[in-house]
């Protein structure tokens, strides 16, 4: 039923368009009552995006799966590989609803809401992870954002090419490039460490072995 209510919305919105396409024309090509189209959907334009709901309580109960000792910026990146996985699960819907939101502002406005409910999920991991930290609700917001705005910039590129070419390949080229930037979270242990500058003072010709040797006490090593 619920398929079946989509697959005709999506008739008539190709056909006479989304603003002239009502309700009662959706359920009458899909042969029910109004009662059932909005067992289903609260509204018409949650009819145009289907899946969210589901993806996004996928996403919060994978967030929510994960160890301590699991690389949180790794983990977000995997959390938003759900999302792509349901635009490429049927990519001919995926391109005919992209092409229906740039035309419409309403659907446009819909769709950030959603997107904004995804980065907040994120956030929402990452503050728990970073709990204590300098900054820490910072980096979680900063992180997220990226997350998200690497993973749409791949998406819609895919969706602007009909649905051609590599997806996956295309988010994860983009995700990369946020673990590039932020996949030691600061105010990680070895991150701290890595970062380190060490200043030793020593008498002008003093032998080689000597400074070698104060670096390495200074560093705590035997």
């Amino acid at each position: 039923m619920r398929e079946a209510l989509v697959a005709a919305a999506f008739q008539l919105f190709l056909e006479r368009g989304y603003e002239q396409t009502t309700v009662d024309d959706i359920v009458a090509l899909a042969g029910v009552g109004r009662r059932s189209f909005f067992r289903y959907f609260p509204s018409k334009e949650d009819v145009v995006f289907p899946d969210h709901e589901r993806c996004l309580a996928d996403m919060t109960a994978f967030l929510g799966a994960g160890a301590d000792a699991d690389d949180p910026v790794q983990r977000v990146c995997d959390a938003a590989r759900l999302v792509l996985r349901m635009y490429a699960e049927n990519p001919t819907f995926s391109v005919q609803r992209y092409r229906l939101t740039k035309k419409v502002p309403g659907l446009r406005a819909y769709e950030l809401s959603v997107v904004w409910r995804y980065e907040r999920a994120l956030a929402e991991y990452l503050r728990g992870r970073f709990a204590g930290r300098r900054d820490g609700t910072l980096q979680a917001d900063v992180i997220a954002a990226a997350v998200v705005a690497a993973h749409n910039n791949a998406l819609r590129s895919w969706l602007r090419s009909d649905g051609q070419g590599d997806a996956t390949a295309a988010v994860d080229h983009a995700l990369g490039y946020v673990r590039g930037t932020f996949g030691s979270p600061p105010g990680d242990a070895t991150h701290d460490e890595r970062d380190d500058v060490v200043v030793v003072i020593s008498r002008r010709g003093a032998p080689m072995w000597r400074v070698v040797q104060e670096i390495e006490s200074t560093l705590g090593r035997d």
